[in-house]
């Protein structure tokens, strides 16, 4: 892991505000809270954190990070739902990264439900 940053990856402000107390294990507020600790799980390189917010039924067996890959930004685009009272939610967000083969940005649609009280992610669909 690299070290701490002062400024979460997400773009949220602090860090340690911000997406760290989740990465310790706080319960997300909001699919859009997950969403963003998620992204900056994958910039800070947290797999264990990746994890444990994936919902079991479609959780791959491991996850292995890219470390080729450096995230750059994040764009969240849409919400659907995924507050406190909801059980589903859904977070549209563009990524930007810089890999190997250049730049991109990954587009999706992602989808989050509450299990056991707390949100994680299902799946989700990569836009165009």
């Amino acid at each position: 892991m690299d070290p701490v940053p002062e400024r979460c990856p997400c773009g949220g402000g602090a860090y340690s505000s911000c997406c760290c107390p989740l990465h310790a294990g706080v319960a997300a507020p909001t699919a859009e809270a997950l969403m963003r600790s998620r992204y900056s799980a994958f910039v800070l390189g947290l797999a264990p954190h990746l994890r444990s917010t994936w919902a079991p039924a479609t959780r791959p067996q491991g996850i292995e990070l890219d470390d080729t890959i450096t995230w750059r930004r994040l764009q969240i685009v849409d919400t659907a739902r995924g507050g406190a009272g909801d059980d589903t939610g859904v977070v549209e967000f563009r990524a930007a990264f810089r890999g190997p083969e250049g730049v991109g940005v990954l587009h999706e649609r992602s989808r989050f439900v509450r299990s056991g009280g707390r949100w994680v992610y299902l799946d989700g669909d990569v836009l165009g």
